[in-house]
């Protein structure tokens, strides 16, 4: 099943040059599809395609920043006459900081908008005309466990989650008729580099034991992506967290409530 899936499959996957984007790379590049990676660190993507030691017509480096609307006109063109459609679209580039929002100023929460809501957003806006030529489309939207709770510290970047979250569901809703699948993925803390590379950082970070590696948050994702799974969140501690935000909110707030940073 899962062969056949990504058989000649066409894949955008953000963020590509670490992490989470890296893996799904790494992972997806021993699968008969076609890759288009992007990212912002050039050097990085050309040596991430030189260790999966892929030949040069099973995929596409095309770097950038994708806040920038004329970076995300590059990708629809490149994707457009070389592959002529897509047919998975996999939206991980993410940034997150870590302090007080009253210690904050407004470029922080406006950059972490830009990069994890907007960005994607449009992105899907931009390459949807493509999507539409695929038989069987998917949106991958890889948020966050704090999509569905929020945490103190990290105010800028629950907002950004949750909302795109939220427009995720919604457009699942409206692309049904035509077929493409949305998949909302929210992993817990994964040991990346996310944490080397904050907009912004107030104290020492705790570390959480419980962080999954990159490579297995990424098979769940590719497996959540060939069984269009509408709703994905990782590990045991995270769904137990959503589910006793729901079922006893108090408690589950003064005990969220203690993880403020030091």
């Amino acid at each position: 099943m899962a062969k056949r899936f990504w058989s000649e499959r066409r894949v955008l996957i953000t963020g590509a040059s670490s992490g989470i984007g890296a893996a799904v790379a790494e992972q997806l590049a021993r699968k008969d599809c076609f890759l288009v990676l992007t990212a912002r660190r050039t050097e990085r993507l050309e040596s991430l395609a030189a260790a999966f030691d892929l030949d040069a017509d099973q995929y596409l480096l095309v770097p950038g920043d994708i806040t920038d609307p004329a970076h995300r006109a590059h990708l629809f063109s490149v994707i457009d006459e070389e592959l002529d459609g897509l047919d998975v679209l996999i939206n991980n580039a993410g940034v997150g900081a870590v302090g007080p929002f009253d210690q904050a100023d407004a470029e922080r929460l406006r950059h972490i908008m830009e990069v994890n809501f907007f960005a994607p957003v449009e992105l899907i806006r931009e390459l949807l005309p493509l999507l539409e030529r695929s038989d069987r489309p998917v949106i991958a939207n890889v948020g966050s466990v704090l999509s569905q709770f929020a945490v103190p510290d990290k105010s800028e970047y629950c907002a950004s989650k949750f909302a795109l979250r939220g427009f995720s569901e919604a457009l699942r809703y409206e692309l049904r008729e035509d077929g493409i699948a949305v998949v909302n993925f929210h992993p817990n803390t994964t040991r990346s580099e996310f944490f080397d590379n904050l907009v912004d950082q107030d104290g020492e970070l705790k570390t959480n034991p419980l962080s999954m590696s990159p490579e297995k948050v990424a098979a769940k994702l590719i497996k959540a992506i060939e069984r269009r799974s509408p709703e994905v969140t990782l590990t045991l501690s995270g769904k137990a967290v959503v589910w006793a935000k729901h079922l006893i909110p108090k408690l589950t707030g003064r005990v969220v409530g203690r993880l403020r940073q030091p």
